[in-house]
Order: C-alpha cells, then structure tokens, then sequence
C-alpha cells in the first residue's frame, strides 16, 4: 500500500552543524532564553535537548546563582544523553559537563528505590553539582523532602509530557506544588507535546508562567545532510497480524518492530510465542550470544545471517545483557532488527534505523511520534525513513467492529496530524489590498482576521499542533470523517466546540480567530501546493524539452507529451489530467529571469487548483479540512470495508443541533430545492442530502415543540 503521506526535505545540513557560538540551531534558539527562571523546550527527537541542558544548566550555576541541577528522565536508558561531556573542545563554552557517577542514579549498579532515595537526600545537603535520575526516583525522594529543598536549583525534566495536569498526576503535582513553594528554576523538554487522553499537560494558568521554545520537525529534518524523505503509511489486515507481518517487513532494512499490547485486540495474548512466530516467518535461529543475548537468524530467502534483539523477553538478567549490547553499538552492522513492546520508543538512539513498523493502533499521539522519531534521526546508511502501522481491517461479523473502526479513523487522522507537524510552516497573515504580496514562507488570506490578544497569538503560534491533536482525536470529528456532514458544520459547528471546551477562557471574538487559523492551517496542509516556479525550473533543464525545440513542431509536442512528464515527475500525486492542465502555461522555455519572476503556487481543494493569492476564508470555509482523510479510506479499503465503517458510523450519527439545522436550511437546503424541485431525502444514498433532510426534519419537530409549548 502506497504511503499516505511522503514528505521531501532539503539535505541542508545546517541542523546538524554548529552555529558561530558553538552550538547547533536548537541548543542556541533555546540559549537566548536562557534568563528565564521557567522554560519549556518543544524539539524533535535528535535535536539537541540534552546538550542545550548541559548550556543552560552550567549558565544557571556559573552565572546566574544557582547551586545544583537534578536531571530527571522516564527510563534509565535514555539517561546516556546526559553523560559527561567536554564542551570547552567540543563547542567552546566556558564550562564543561561533568557528572559524578556516583550521582548518576540511572547506572546499572544504582538498584534499590530506598538506595537511590537516600542518594538523592544525600546530593540535596551536599556540596555536588549535577544528579541524573528517573521521573520515578524523583517523586520518590520528593516525598521525604520540602519544597524549600528544591530553592536555588535547577530542575530539568526529560520527556515532560509524563507531566499531566490530571490530579492524580504525582509528577504534575510535585511540579506544580515546587513552582508555588520554592524558587526553583524549571527546564522541560519533550519531543511531543501531545496527549492521547484529554488531560493537558499543564493547566493553562501554569503553562502561561512558561517561556516557550520551538524547533519544529520540519526545521530538524530539512536540516539533516543524509535524510531526505519521510514515509508514513498504513497497512490493514485480516485475520492474525503474524500471517500478515512478512507482506512489509523487510529485513533488508535496519527495523524496530514494536508488537501490540497484549490488552490490545491485535494481541495473541502470548507476547512470547508472537516474537518466535515472527522469528520463524523470517528464517532459522543458528544462535543466541551468551555474553550479549543477541540473537543470530539465518533468513530462508538467502541465508544471510541477521542480528535480532529480543526487547520482549522480560527476564531481567536477559534483558540487561541485551540493553547493554544496545546501548554500546557503534556500527551500522551491530543490529538488524529490533523486536519490542513498551522498550524502544521514546529516548533510544539508534541512528541507522530506517523503518519503525508498529503492530496496532496507538491511543497516544505522543506515543506514535516517539516511535516515528526512531527512524528520523540523519545517519549516512539511509536517505529514506518509513513509519508503516499495521492495522486490523474492520469486520462486521466481529463483536469488536465498533472499536475496530473507531482505531481505524484515529489511526487515519493521526498521520494526518504527523503530516501537518513534519512539514513545512507557512505563515498566514490577513491580505488588505490586491497590492498586498505575500513575502516568502507567507500566504495571504482575505477574510482572515489578526489575533486581538496576546492569548490568541499564543495559541496560533505554539499551539495549533496541539489544538489540532485535540480536534482530530474528538469522536464527532471522526464520524464526520466518511463525508456525512457538510464541510460548513465541522469548520464552523464542530471545531469551535472543540476549541471552547479547550481553552474556556476565550470570548467569541477571540474564539473566531483560532478557529481561523486552525482550519486554514489543516486545509492547506492536508491538500496538495503546486509551485509553478519549480516546474519552469524542471522544464527549462530538461534535456528532452531542449531537443523538442529543434524539431519542426516542437510546441504540440512539449505540451501535449513533454510537459505532463515532467509535471508528474515533479508532483506524482496528479493525475494525468491535473498534470496536463499546468503545460498551457510553458509552452515556451522559460528563463530564469521569468522563473525569479514567477510566484504562482496553486492548492488543490476539492477537486479545484486555487491559486494562493486569491485565497478567501470564506472559500477555506467550505472546504472539508479531512477530506484528505476520506479520500484515504475511499481509495485503500474495499467498497465492503468502507460500508462497514458507514454502517458503524450511522448507527451511532451525530445528533442535530440548532446551530447545525441553522446553517443547513438558509442556504444548501434552499438551494437544492430550487434546483431539484424537491425536499431532500431521509432516505438518499448521498450523505449530504440525508444531512439536509435531517436538518429540515429537526426544524420541523422544533417548530411543532414551540407551537405547543414544548420548547
């Protein structure tokens, strides 16, 4: 199955390489903020927190007053990261990072809970500088101390989006009651920001005391000098996920496979004989190192010999060996494949993974971009990464169908979303004149209206990724999904819902203007930009187009033939006769002059090519900003499969409301009776007309309710 989504990135390097000062774009964006006393790093997987850490913590201490750090991480493997570091040669900072092993709480021998709590107690009345721990030794430790221990120091957590504001939260309400009790400096980190719950993070009041920093996926990958694109697809199966596994494991391919919890209803129930099932798919074990647990397999198909860890066997002595073995690969060669379940997701390094394939949906959005970022990191071995979920297919006949599908639409939207994150930002700003260009990395909108508010422009320019995880993770909006409800409803009923119960404290006029954003956003990303400029550029360097102009014909032959070639090769989504649409306008070479000159970019919406200065919030409006995600489910699942998925949907529809009823009536509902001559239908196989016959029946009844004095 073809990816749903496939991003390209420009191999520029500059992600990966050291700015003037010494450090890497992120560690330096999140330097310049340095003074803040609260500080809340957004960054991808392989950005840099951990050496941005050690800056801002030796600045903390050296210049600011602070007397010691705690570094806190959710597992004891990620806490490599923070090992000690020579940044006086490596980066030319004035201090180098040096943590004391016995400090280190996150090192094999460091067992026991009351050990490492004494440890901790031991470094809070001691003239130490630096201690590494888990999230879990931490509340812990907390219990046993004041808040006032915690004055003049820094605390740093890793992967903070274990925070919830959730009550039962011990972690957000450790953290919540040192930033009211102490004079604590505060550093999170965290590579996703998202929830699978409906639980923030922070609660608003807490998040506003934050500085906020932001290195987007986009910036990180664009920046690599290997990696050049990111595949995310889906597959769907029927019947075990063992029988189907082979169809896209390619053990060619350095590959993490994550298998479904064993709650899961694509578990076996039997973690176990699942690894040897797969073991056995892919060829016969010759051995198993002593020393290092790793597991030799010679593949039938070859007879190459493969290096396979076993995360699943949950034997602590085995699992240690092979942790251990992890931990120190070096070479590309060391490992092959990668069998897991909880392990090996959020903080594990190995850069030469070039496909992470996942059994089963994942609920939790963090969760699945901890696992893409696995295979993201830039590495010489690849220049593609793939992110593949293996997902059940819906059955009628299953007394699960319901939550199959359910995990299906989520599964659809969540790709969506991750396509939204690791592409390119544009920035959107209102367009006041005709006159008024768009400079670059900008589009334009007429209609659109500025953020009255510093909240409003903090949700539009941090938050929207996080607003949108919300929104495509709501239930409406899933049954919404196989085109059942007008597109004017979602983006003006639906969303602003959504975004109210969110952020309460927004007024309408506020509320209006992150229900722009976010919707103008999900539209022009979910659907496909042409740049004009890129196309002159393929067609002025074509060596066939060259050729063509010295024949007798040449222009019949360059539009009807050359041209769409080379559309396609530039954009291969379009269809033949999207791509033939884009030759009347280079039916002679292009200069370079001309092609500096040209600025057109086109997006397609709804069956149409917009060019991007005549976009209109009015016209985003009545775009379905998920019809990417419906035309997924239409193109890659059976005429059976998406009836079953309809059938589940409308047995539990969404019900009417008046503020739906009310935009329905006034003018599609109007319309297709002056064009049809008829009310629309209950009983219609087109989703829209039985939505709009809904509307007229729900008028009705109210009308009947208030003449009798119902309602």
């Amino acid at each position: 199955m073809p990816d749903i989504v496939k991003i390209a990135y420009q191999q520029t390097g500059e992600s990966v390489r050291n700015t003037a000062n010494g450090m890497r774009p992120m560690a330096a964006r999140a330097y310049d903020e340095r003074n803040s006393q609260y500080l809340l790093i957004k960054a991808p997987p392989a950005s840099g927190k951990s050496r941005a850490l050690m800056f801002l913590a030796l600045d903390k201490m050296r210049k600011q007053g602070l007397k010691k750090v705690i570094v806190a991480v959710p597992e004891r493997s990620i806490a490599g990261s923070f090992a000690p570091a020579n940044l006086i040669a490596e980066n030319h900072f004035f201090a180098n990072w040096e943590p004391k092993d016995e400090y280190n709480l996150c090192t094999p021998g460091m067992d026991g809970s009351k050990s490492k709590v004494q440890a901790f107690k031991n470094f809070i009345n001691n003239d130490e500088e630096i201690l590494i721990c888990t999230h879990a030794t931490l509340r812990f430790a907390y219990e046993e101390l004041e808040e006032s221990n915690f004055n003049n120091l820094l605390l740093a957590i890793d992967e903070f989006h274990h925070v919830s504001a959730d009550g039962d939260s011990r972690l957000g309400e450790l953290l919540r009651s040192i930033m009211e009790k102490s004079n604590a400096h505060i550093v999170a980190m965290t590579g996703s920001y998202f929830r699978g719950d409906s639980v923030p993070v922070l609660k608003p009041e807490d998040e506003a005391k934050f500085t906020k920093v932001t290195y987007n996926y986009y910036e990180q990958l664009n920046g690599y000098t290997f990696l050049k694109s990111l595949g995310i697809g889906y597959h769907f199966y029927q019947g075990k996920y063992t029988s189907a596994i082979l169809d896209i494991l390619d053990t060619n391919k350095k590959t993490i496979l994550h298998i479904p919890n064993v709650n899961s209803g694509e578990s076996t129930k039997d973690k176990h004989k699942e690894v040897d099932t797969i073991l056995d798919a892919i060829g016969e074990v010759t051995k198993v190192d002593n020393e290092t647990g790793i597991i030799h397999l010679k593949r039938y198909n070859d007879q190459q010999i493969i290096k396979v860890a076993d995360l699943v066997n949950d034997n602590p002595r085995d699992r240690e060996k092979v942790i251990t073995y992890l931990r120190n690969m070096k070479n590309v060669e060391d490992m092959d494949l990668i069998i897991a379940l909880g392990m090996a997701k959020e903080g594990f390094d190995w850069p030469y993974c070039e496909h992470a394939l996942t059994i089963g949906y994942r609920g939790s959005l963090t969760e699945i971009i901890q696992i893409i970022g696995r295979c993201t990191r830039d590495s010489e071995n690849k220049n593609h990464a793939q992110f593949t979920n293996l997902i059940a297919q819906p059955d009628a006949a299953d007394d699960l169908v319901k939550l199959s599908v359910n995990n299906m639409l989520k599964a659809i939207t969540a790709s969506l979303l991750m396509e939204q994150v690791l592409a390119p930002n544009f920035k959107f700003k209102p367009k006041e004149s005709d006159d008024d260009k768009a400079k670059a990395g900008e589009i334009k909108v007429i209609g659109l209206k500025t953020p009255s508010s510093k909240r409003t422009k903090d949700i539009i320019d941090s938050d929207l990724n996080d607003l949108k995880a919300t929104i495509l993770q709501d239930d409406t909006i899933l049954k919404a999904i196989p085109g059942s409800v007008d597109p004017e409803v979602i983006n003006k009923v639906l969303i602003p819902k959504i975004i109210k119960a969110k952020y309460p404290e927004l007024n309408e006029e506020e509320l209006e203007e992150v229900r722009q954003y976010v919707v103008l956003e999900s539209v022009v990303k979910n659907n496909l930009m042409i740049d004009v400029s890129v196309i002159k550029k393929a067609i002025r360097e074509n060596a066939e187009i060259k050729a063509a102009f010295a024949g007798s014909n040449p222009n019949q032959v360059i539009e009807k033939v050359l041209i769409p070639k080379i559309v396609k090769t530039v954009y291969p989504d379009l269809s033949d006769d999207e791509a033939e649409s884009f030759s009347k306008m280079n039916v002679t070479m292009p200069t370079a002059a001309a092609e500096a000159q040209s600025d057109q970019r086109f997006i397609r919406m709804a069956g149409q090519f917009v060019n991007i200065d005549d976009l209109h919030i009015d016209l985003i409006d009545r775009i379905n900003p998920f019809q990417k995600a419906f035309e997924i489910l239409s193109k890659n699942v059976t005429t059976k499969v998406l009836k079953v998925i309809k059938d589940v949907i409308e047995s539990t529809r969404i019900q009417m409301t008046l503020d739906e009823a009310l935009l329905l009536y006034p003018d599609k509902v109007k319309a297709f009776m002056e064009k049809n001559g008829i009310e629309p239908s209950i009983m219609s196989s087109d989703p829209l007309e039985k939505r709009m016959a809904g509307a007229i029946i729900y008028l009705k009844d109210l009308k009947r309710k208030k003449q009798s004095g119902q309602g």
